[in-house]
Order: C-alpha cells, then sequence, then structure tokens
C-alpha cells in the first residue's frame, strides 16, 4: 500500500505539477488567505489573546444596529412658488413634496446592507426571472434585440449611474422638471437614502439572475414539461410545478451573487453622495468600512468595530459561495438529459399576450439601461450644470482624457497595473485549472474552492485584508500600502478577477480530450513539455478570452482601488479617480470628466466582449462587479 502510494505521489507530482502547485498555494496564501486571516486576527484577538470585546461593542453601538429603527420612508411637505398667470400677475401655488428615504429607513450600518442586499435580490429575482422566462419561451419579433439590450445595465460605469439616477430623481431633477413644467402638475417626487440606493442596484444586478435562470431554463429537458402537458399541466401550473422548479439552480446562484455584490457595492452610495450631497446613503456596511479605512494612514486609528464588520461580511459572502457551489453542482437535478439536444420550446403568444411582452420588455429595457445613456450624454453635453436638461453639445471631457494630465495618469496607472495583473492572472489561473483538470492529487478540491472564491468575496474586505496584513508586516518596502499601493493592487486585481481566466481555461480543458496529451506522452515527451507544445495551443483560445475578460474586469475594479488609492492619489487608477471626482471634488462640472472615463470603460467592456465571443466562439460570462 505504501509503496503504491509513493509510486502515485510520484507520478502526480513531477516537476511541472510541483512548480504549478507551489504558483497556486504561494499566490493564494500570501495575497488572499492571510490577509483575510489578518482581518480575523485583529478582530478576535485583544492583547495576544482571543476575545469577543469588539464583537460585544460592536453590537452595542447604536450605530451598528438601530432598535427601534427609524422608519420615516416617506415624508410629505409643502411649499409655495410663484406662478406667472396670462394676465401677467404672479400668484403663489402650492407644491406637494413627496420624500422618500430622505429620513429613513435607517436600520443602522449592519441592518440597513441585509436590508438593501435583500430587497435588491428580491426585486432583482422577479424581474430576471420574468426577463428569462419570456426570452426563453416565447418567440416574437425583436426578441434577439432585447435579448441584447438587456446586458446593457452590465456595462461598468462605477458611480456616473448612480449621479445620473440621482439627476433624474432629485428635486430639480428630470422627473420633476416633467411633472412641473410639462405637465405642469403641483406635485414634486424625491427618491433618496436607502430606497435610491436599491433602485440602482436592482438595475445594475438584475441581469446576472436573468442570465442564470435563462441557462437553467434552456437546459431543461422537454419531455419533463411535455409529460406535465399530457398529465394536464399548462400555462402557470406548468411553470409553478415544473419550469420553476428546474430553474431553480440558476435561480439560486443568481439571486446569492446579486445578495453579495449589493453589499459590497460603493458605486451607489458614492455615487449617490455626489448627486445629493447627504450622508443618508452612507449607512451602509460598505461604506462604513471604506470610510474607516480610507484616511487610515496609520492602522491604529482604525476603530476596532470596522474590523467585526468586515469580518461580517466576509462570512456573508463565504455563506453564498456555499450556497453557490451547492446549486451549482445540482443544476442537473431531476434531468436524465439537457435541453440543448433538441429545439428550444418556443410558444407565439396571441395580440395580447404579445402586447403585454412588448410592453414589459420596452419598459425594462429603457429603465434599466437608462444610467448608460445618461452616462454618455453627460460625458458628450453640459448636463452636469446645466439642470434637469442638457442644453449644448461639447467636446471638452472626452478631450480631457488625452489632455488633463491627471486624467491621463489614471488611465496609465490602470493599464499597467492591469496589464502586469494579467502575466500574473495568467500563472495562476492556468495553474489552477490545470492541477483542478488534469491532476489526481488530494486536496485539488481546496484549490478549485481557493481559485473560485474571491469571485464573491467583497472587494473591500480583500482591500482592508492587504492593508492590514502589508501595513503591519512590511513597513516601508515595495509592498507597504501606505506608500506603494500600486504595488499591492497589481495583485488585488489579480485575486479578485482571476476566476473568469481559471474557469474559461478548466472550460477549455474539459472540452479536450486527455487522450491527445497521452498520447503525446507515449511518444517520450514530458509532461511539461506535452503542457507547453499540446495543452496550451489546445486551450489558447480560453486563455486569450478568459485574459480578455480578466483585463476588462480589472480595469473597472472598484473596491481595492478606492481603498488602496486613497493613501497615494497620484498612484491612483481611473476608478479612484472618478470617485473623488464624484464625491470629493466639489465641481459638478468635473462629474462630465468622470462620465468620459466610464464610456471609456463601457467601450473597453463592448470591445472585449464581442472579442472573447469570436475568439470562444461561445457567450461568455458577463459580471460587471
Amino acid at each position: 500500500m505504501a509503496s503504491f502510494l509513493l509510486r502515485k505521489i510520484r507520478r502526480e507530482l513531477d516537476s511541472l505539477t510541483s512548480s504549478q502547485l507551489i504558483i497556486v498555494l504561494f499566490l493564494l496564501t500570501f495575497f488572499l488567505l492571510l490577509p483575510l486571516g489578518s482581518i480575523l486576527y485583529k478582530g478576535f484577538v485583544v492583547g495576544n489573546h482571543f476575545s469577543l470585546a469588539y464583537v460585544e461593542q460592536t453590537f452595542k453601538d447604536p450605530q451598528m444596529i438601530k432598535i427601534p429603527p427609524n422608519t420615516a420612508l416617506m415624508k410629505f411637505t409643502q411649499i409655495y412658488r410663484f406662478k406667472l398667470l396670462p394676465n401677467g400677475s404672479r400668484a403663489l401655488i402650492p407644491i406637494n413634496i413627496l420624500a422618500i428615504g430622505s429620513e429613513g429607513p435607517d436600520f443602522g450600518y449592519i441592518l440597513n446592507s441585509i436590508f438593501v442586499s435583500t430587497s435588491v435580490m428580491i426585486f432583482a429575482s422577479i424581474i430576471g426571472v420574468i426577463a428569462a422566462f419570456i426570452i426563453a419561451r416565447y418567440d416574437f419579433p425583436g426578441k434577439n434585440v432585447f435579448r441584447v439590450l438587456l446586458f446593457i445595465p452590465l456595462l461598468a460605469t462605477p458611480f456616473v449611474n448612480a449621479y445620473v439616477i440621482g439627476k433624474v430623481l432629485g428635486t430639480s431633477g428630470l422627473v420633476n422638471y416633467l411633472l412641473n413644467n410639462v405637465f405642469h402638475l403641483p406635485y414634486k417626487l424625491v427618491i433618496s437614502g436607502l430606497p435610491a440606493v436599491i433602485i440602482i442596484q436592482t438595475l445594475s444586478f438584475f441581469p446576472i439572475v436573468y442570465m442564470n435562470v435563462l441557462s437553467s431554463i434552456i437546459n431543461i429537458d422537454p419531455s419533463m414539461e411535455e409529460q406535465a402537458e399530457n398529465l394536464g399541466a399548462h400555462g402557470l401550473k406548468l411553470f409553478r410545478t415544473i419550469t420553476f422548479p428546474l430553474s431553480l439552480p440558476g435561480l439560486a446562484s443568481g439571486a446569492t451573487l446579486v445578495f453579495v455584490f449589493s453589499m459590497e457595492d460603493l458605486g451607489a452610495p458614492i455615487g449617490l453622495a455626489g448627486a445629493f450631497g447627504n450622508g443618508l446613503h452612507t449607512h451602509l456596511m460598505s461604506f462604513y468600512v471604506f470610510s474607516q479605512f480610507q484616511q487610515a494612514y496609520s492602522l491604529s486609528l482604525v476603530n476596532p468595530e470596522a474590523y467585526i464588520v468586515a469580518t461580517i461580511m466576509l462570512t456573508i459572502a463565504t455563506i453564498g459561495f456555499i450556497i453557490i457551489k451547492k446549486y451549482v453542482s445540482l443544476r442537473q437535478y431531476a434531468m436524465l438529459s439537457k435541453g440543448g439536444r433538441w429545439s428550444p420550446r418556443l410558444s407565439r403568444p396571441k395580440w395580447l399576450g404579445l402586447a403585454g411582452v412588448y410592453a414589459f420588455m420596452t419598459l425594462l429595457v429603457i429603465t434599466a439601461s437608462f444610467p448608460q445613456f445618461g452616462v454618455i450624454v453627460l460625458s458628450l453635453t453640459n448636463w452636469a450644470t446645466s439642470g434637469p436638461l442638457p442644453t449644448h453639445l461639447t467636446p471638452n471631457y472626452i478631450l480631457a482624457l488625452v489632455e488633463k494630465p491627471g486624467v491621463v495618469q489614471a488611465i496609465k496607472n490602470s493599464a499597467t497595473y492591469s496589464g502586469l495583473a494579467i502575466a500574473i492572472t495568467v500563472l495562476l489561473g492556468t495553474s489552477a485549472a490545470y492541477i483542478v483538470a488534469r491532476r489526481n492529487i488530494t486536496g485539488r478540491e481546496a484549490i478549485d474552492v481557493l481559485a473560485t472564491i474571491p469571485i464573491v468575496i467583497p472587494g473591500i474586505i480583500i482591500a482592508v485584508g492587504f492593508l492590514v496584513f502589508f501595513g503591519s508586516l512590511f513597513p516601508n518596502t515595495l509592498f507597504d500600502p501606505f506608500i506603494n499601493p500600486g504595488t499591492l493592487l497589481i495583485f488585488t486585481y489579480t485575486v479578485r478577477r482571476s476566476p473568469f481566466l481559471t474557469r474559461s481555461v478548466f472550460a477549455g480543458l474539459q472540452q479536450t480530450h486527455v487522450s491527445l496529451e497521452e498520447a503525446a506522452m507515449n511518444l517520450g515527451a514530458s509532461r511539461t513539455r506535452t503542457f507547453f507544445s499540446i495543452t496550451i495551443p489546445l486551450v489558447a483560445a480560453n486563455v486569450i478570452g478568459g485574459s480578455i475578460l480578466s483585463f476588462v474586469y480589472m480595469m473597472n475594479e472598484t473596491s481595492t482601488s478606492l481603498i488602496l488609492g486613497s493613501h497615494q492619489p497620484s498612484q491612483g487608477p481611473i476608478t479612484f479617480l472618478m470617485s473623488q471626482v464624484i464625491y470629493g471634488s466639489g465641481q459638478v462640472s468635473a462629474v462630465s470628466i468622470a462620465a468620459a472615463l466610464g464610456v471609456l470603460l463601457m467601450t473597453l467592456q463592448i470591445i472585449a466582449i464581442a472579442v472573447s465571443n469570436y475568439i470562444l466562439k461561445q457567450r461568455v460570462a458577463f459580471l460587471g462587479v
């Protein structure tokens, strides 16, 4: 038995596998596990002893959990303004203002985050399921157009999309302009605070649920629905008893991702801060952690509660990952075969149903895509300073991308960090994917988990872990986050975005039969030579496609860029500059420069998706985190 195990170890742990294993374990341990562990150490070790003192302090803090909460969701007020009458005189008329979210609800940082994330998850799930069912089960003119347009909300426009919503829903926004100046109604509607965050995040994240549910519905074995129809199940009963239960794995995965992405989001609160100029929306865990570490030039100045809040976010993300892993493993649940072997089950709705489909899809596409179109308008006009509507076009903000030194430097920083991170990501991703797909070694399941879990860990938590771990152990070195954040941004980008490349390469290896590699080794080639001369060429398209996607998402990286970049603004990337312009510059016109940067990011993302689809000859994963 011992000799058999020894032969297996020698066979599996050759020089190539050993090298790959060292690379994967070093990068994921040093730049993921140890930084995350440092947060737990800071939160639960007091005076070199395990303690729950900070936990107790956190949950006793009335700012963390407010019981009873301030639940003044709506507030009615009345103001008067002069109106010019036809005879030339003026008269005072009342204006009724309905303010939603300006004075609540406020449950404290922790419960606010759970409330917002749960609300976004529910609303995104409802919208995503309906949209996925329509696309998967109905055939109607313009369907492919709607299919493409439903991806627009995922185009990255961090901070600026929330600013656009603020321009629409604010006191002097587009909605109230239409109510007062176009329809001449004596009413104003203002939505801010947590309800505004929920609206923005729902519009941004529902496509994640839509894509996962659509994939599940398409993969349903048609015979199961046909058998149910033969037994008398039709319409809503068929959907409720067969279609919906079989799509639950996709719904569970998409909804869990939405919950985690909502909880870590900084774009919505910062963008709303620029639009409304108030702080109600900052009562979220993500913003609390961000504000605590943004100006923390010494870790001793950080409130210990921040580590407990970060631990809570990390715990929720880990639970979410476990749920995803469980339901993804059940994707074939209750089915003997996949629906893709037959023509999809499509029905053509009657005129009343067709009208309902067009009404829902048109309203959804226009509403969900408005922030992205608003960003384009901001970048090309004076909308940021002109009031509810733009008054003239200007190329100045687009030209600023190549003329203003600060903007050019931010673009160079992002390109440099992302380019170097891609080189490391290719090394990490191909090594992890090859070990999991091709090697039979103990612990490869753990490597699979470690290589995948960063996709759901909030970036803000990884950034905090880098601050604590490297700030404590590597002061005044190349890895000091307070002196050289740019160096660490390269590795945060690598860790955060490597799952895109890892899963892409893993998929390519699954589609490539191992016999091709075995044939090369039977002819005398070493495993290393086989890997570089046979395996890599066979999955080159997957490596290139995953690299392109990873690069663009690195350029869009928000959370880690904000926290690490704040300590050396000159080393800040694009998204850090955008946050500064939106949240801290005080110059309203500068928002249009942030919008121009948003247009640049959207353009890069569109090109990356198109090129990746062309290379891989299939629809690739599209997650805007």
